[in-house]
């Protein structure tokens, strides 16, 4: 193994994942170490009714990230959601519509087709995911959930060449299954902006990770009951130590299931988990640097 871990380094990967679990030094442009990030949120309302609640909390969050599908949503409702992320000051992020849950195949339905994930079948599906990105970013939506390695690598020549704002950023979702450094590496460079790696990766996997690319990690501080329904909340400040610059997805254990339709309840139950999870970066690691409000560059 010594020759294959020397191999690895020799590529700019760890040899191996980081038992040691060494202190990332990477940060955001902002020179901060984490930011909040709230899913499931998938109307104008509950948004709101989100941003509302923490707003009276006396705290804030830097990014809302809707998990349905653009294309279930009305230009009215992406309108109002963008507004209120300008209001608010947060990235929202909206996440492309078509993918294997909602195609003809019954495959992914199924025991052993379930493991395509999110993916698209066919280049049809490629063209649909293009018109959702077109059709957001021309009402002003910017950040996008990504679910297919092939869509992002497409959607990122799409931004080369104009097709879609330069402004616009990729952020992958943990439904892609990607869970190693070597991945990590090959999305960052086809284009991706931020990364969620799978929802159970352990602190010595994502240190690797984090030594590995430059770009943002996506982790998820909770999860629905469909993906697990585990809560890592004393874990999130080893995750920041490690992992910074690092996005704490957090209010996921409210919702059955990833598309939850989260409602107004659900929201400010959403709101309450972050100031749980700020309580325990408070106490455990209070010299970690999070972002302030409006950073979402």
């Amino acid at each position: 193994m010594k020759e294959t871990r020397q191999f690895l380094e020799s590529l700019g990967l760890p040899g191996g994942d980081l038992y040691s679990l060494p202190t990332s030094e990477k940060r955001f442009p902002d020179g901060a170490q984490y930011r909040f990030e709230v899913p499931g949120i998938q109307s104008p309302g509950v948004m709101e009714t989100l941003l509302k609640e923490i707003d009276d909390y006396g705290f804030y969050i830097h990014r809302v990230t809707q998990t349905k599908g653009i294309m279930s949503l009305t230009d009215e409702e992406i309108s109002d959601m963008v507004k209120l992320s300008h209001k608010y000051q947060v990235q929202l992020v909206l996440a492309i519509g078509p993918r294997a849950t909602t195609d003809t195949s019954a495959s992914v339905h199924t025991k052993e087709g379930v493991r395509i994930g999110y993916r698209l079948r066919g280049q049809e599906q490629i063209v649909r995911a293009i018109e959702d990105v077109k059709r957001a970013s021309r009402l002003g939506a910017r950040f996008f959930l990504v679910y297919d390695e092939g869509c992002l690598w497409v959607l990122a020549k799409a931004r080369e060449k104009g097709i879609i704002p330069a402004e616009c950023r990729f952020k992958l979702s943990a439904h892609a299954g990607l869970g190693n450094p070597c991945a990590a590496k090959l999305m960052e460079s086809i284009g991706l902006d931020s990364l969620n790696p799978v929802r159970d990766i352990q602190l010595q996997m994502l240190a690797a990770i984090r030594q590995a690319i430059d770009i943002s990690i996506d982790i998820h501080t909770e999860n629905p009951a469909s993906s697990g329904g585990f809560i890592r909340h004393y874990e999130v400040p080893e995750m920041i130590r490690v992992a910074a610059p690092i996005y704490l997805k957090t209010g996921g254990s409210v919702a059955k299931t990833h598309s939850w339709d989260s409602t107004e309840k659900d929201a400010k139950a959403r709101a309450k988990q972050v100031m749980l999870v700020k309580r325990v970066i408070d106490t455990y690691y209070p010299e970690a640097i999070g972002s302030p409000k409006g950073s979402i560059g």
